[in-house]
């Protein structure tokens, strides 16, 4: 019988994950847009936290730090020249106690040449070349030493390569290297002069495939892991001492040199450096472990390093142009792993999604389908903080003359302009002719008549003024007014569809902002409140809509300090001067004689504007409400909803 393991899945993202869910992204897009973040900087910060179930570029980012300070503190990147010393001064040691019991004036004559091996370990493993070894035991150590730099230059370059070489490296393992070092420098020679390698690159790897244990896939893949190596190795070097960096460099080009790859070597060196100029090839790491790393585990964590320090930047995601495909996957695989790498596929998914599914434009601007959506979520925000009662009910089911039949009927009263039913008229004349059993033909009666009922579908046109002046940000309510702006417009779009709204902001000036521009709308850091401008605004909207029941809301912080000149230039004094406050209640009486009632909506508790509003609202017959940031959209859309619901009671 057939036994199954089970398991968590690594061959990529979840085949059974849930698709991406594009309108959730857009909700949480909207919480960040009503806390006052820009498009940008919402789309930015929801690929920074990410969502939920989903890890952000934020959460990576802290786990490569931890990967920095792992790396940081894994070893020392003198190893190498340890491991030699300490081999070294065995060697020594083995041959001296060989030498010391000889009398003879050859033993005499071996020790002072070695009391006079330089302290230089490269030069004294180099001048030890041609030593005869008195002890086996010692020559072995020797040998070990030069088989470990053998070993270690070149897994230093070539990863692992030391593992499908013979130990020791045999005279044809030795050609067989040198021929590699060839053709490669011979192919990278060639795209350095622009020419296609793709063939040389297949003829190469079906050649000496066996040196790479990792297969790289392509010719780029291939020289940028050289490239990756040769530059942290050269960083390793400036991070030594100078006195170690010259001991270690002297070792390596000893190491190259017994292989007979010395001129190869630097013939690679020069080819990965043209290639890749843009790794970091210069700079000093510091490393706080306390045992000695050999040198491939110290090249190996230096470009671990460089990798981190390149996906920190792309993660961070904060210079111009930045995006998701920046990322280096195949560096996020080495430094955190593959589900790192399907974190971030997901993550472009959601923008793939944003656009493919109508909410996001290739410029990064939301579509109206996403504002629409965007100002349901502002709707939702402020039914949710709705009292219960009169305040949170908005429905609205008055029947009237004109709009939709609710299939209902109801018997006619004076000064009714409903459809007739004719049908139940008539069984209504006709059951009382029965009753009343008079010959005859059947007489109409004003009881007999019924009508039938529709839903009012009254027109209005709303103007929403806003305060974008500076102390809307200092004071804290410039979110609530967004929000505000948002929910009203999602409102009118909805549930009073035939509605004209506009929303008005004002600062030094006043202008018009369109409905795709509220997502990103922000208060402005200029002084001045010109409510003159905004209110003039208004009543030229008003005006192109006569025919429609007029709303008028204002949102504000801070009485009047600016006006509009009429070379359309403003003025801007502080405390207000006379001219100011006359023309704003010039543009407030120009609206009262229209008919249009103005509701005031007050921000903060200053009592220059609580006069002022106070007053205003006694000149034009409306109303002023004292909300704070929490209250305000409550308020504002109540308002509208009550204002077309009186309006219609009194008409």
């Amino acid at each position: 019988m057939a036994r199954y393991r089970y398991g968590a899945y690594h061959g990529g993202p979840d085949p059974l994950a849930e698709p991406v869910d594009a309108g959730a992204a857009v909700d949480a897009l909207a919480d960040r847009i009503l806390d006052g973040s820009s498009v940008r900087d919402a789309l930015r910060d929801l690929m920074r936290r990410g969502t939920d179930g989903m890890r952000g570029l934020d959460d990576l980012r802290r786990r490569l730090q931890q990967r920095r300070r792992e790396l940081e503190k894994s070893g020392r990147l003198d190893g190498l020249l340890e491991q030699v010393r300490d081999k070294l001064d065995e060697a020594l040691d083995l041959e001296r106690s060989a030498l010391f019991p000889d009398p003879s004036d050859d033993a005499r004559f071996r020790e002072s040449m070695l009391d006079m091996l330089p302290d230089d370990t490269a030069r004294a493993v180099r001048e030890l070349a041609e030593y005869d070894w008195r002890s086996p035991e010692a020559r072995a150590a020797y040998d070990e030493i030069r088989d470990m730099l053998r070993r270690d230059v070149l897994d230093q370059q070539f990863k692992d390569l030391s593992q499908a070489m013979q130990n020791p490296m045999s005279p044809e393992a030795q050609r067989a290297l040198k021929d590699m070092m060839a053709d490669l420098n011979a192919m990278m020679d060639k795209h350095r002069r622009g020419e296609d390698v793709s063939a040389d690159f297949e003829q190469f790897m079906d050649r000496h495939g066996d040196f790479f244990p990792d297969r790289p896939e392509s010719f780029e893949q291939l020289l940028d892991e050289l490239a990756r190596r040769a530059a942290a190795m050269q960083r390793m070097l400036d991070s030594l001492t100078p006195e170690q960096r010259e001991e270690l460099a002297g070792l390596m080009a000893q190491a190259w040199q017994d292989l007979d790859l010395a001129a190869e070597m630097a013939a690679l060196q020069d080819n990965l450096r043209a290639l890749r100029p843009d790794l970091a090839w210069q700079g000093r790491q510091r490393m706080r472990g306390e045992q000695g790393l050999g040198l491939p585990d110290a090249t190996e964590a230096l470009a671990e390093l460089a990798d981190i320090d390149s996906l920190e930047s792309q993660l961070a995601q904060s210079y111009p142009g930045a995006t998701l495909e920046d990322i280096d996957e195949e560096a996020v695989r080495r430094a955190l792993g593959r589900q790192a790498v399907d974190d971030i596929e997901r993550l472009r998914e959601i923008e793939r999604q944003l656009r493919e599914q109508g909410y996001l434009t290739d410029r990064m601007e939301l579509t109206p389908r996403a504002i629409r959506r965007i100002g349901r979520t502002a709707l939702r925000r402020v039914f949710a903080g709705m009292e219960a009662g009169p305040r949170g009910d908005h429905d609205v089911h008055d029947t009237g003359a004109a709009g939709e039949l609710t299939g209902q009927t109801r018997p006619w009263q004076f000064g009714d302009e409903q459809p007739l039913d004719v049908v139940r008229t008539l069984g209504n004349a006709s059951r009382r002719h029965l009753a009343e059993g008079t010959p005859g033909r059947i007489r109409l009666s004003p009881d007999d008549f019924e009508v039938r009922e529709t839903e009012t579908r009254t027109r209005a046109a709303v103007a929403l003024l806003v305060d974008q002046s500076f102390s809307m940000v200092m004071n804290d309510t410039w979110r609530a007014a967004k929000t505000t702006a948002l929910a009203l417009h999602a409102l009118a779009a909805t549930a009073y569809p035939l509605d004209a709204l506009q929303v008005i902001t004002f600062s030094n000036l006043a202008r018009v902002v369109p409905a795709e521009e509220l997502p990103d709308l922000d208060a402005g850091d200029i002084q001045g409140t010109n409510l003159h401008h905004a209110l003039l605004l208004a009543g030229r909207f008003l005006d192109r809509h006569r025919d429609a029941e007029p709303v008028c809301l204002v949102v504000t912080d801070g009485e009047p300090t600016a006006h509009l000149l009429p070379d359309g230039q403003w003025w801007f004094t502080w405390p207000p001067d006379r001219e100011t406050i006359a023309l704003t209640v010039a543009e407030v009486d120009r609206l009262t004689r229209r008919g249009v009632p103005i509701s005031w909506f007050r921000l903060g508790d200053d009592p220059r504007l609580e006069r002022f509003l106070d007053a205003m609202a006694r000149r034009n017959g409306g109303r002023v409400f004292a909300a704070d940031g929490d209250q305000l959209g409550d308020y504002v859309v109540t308002d509208y909803v009550r204002s077309r619901r009186g309006r219609r009671r009194t008409a």
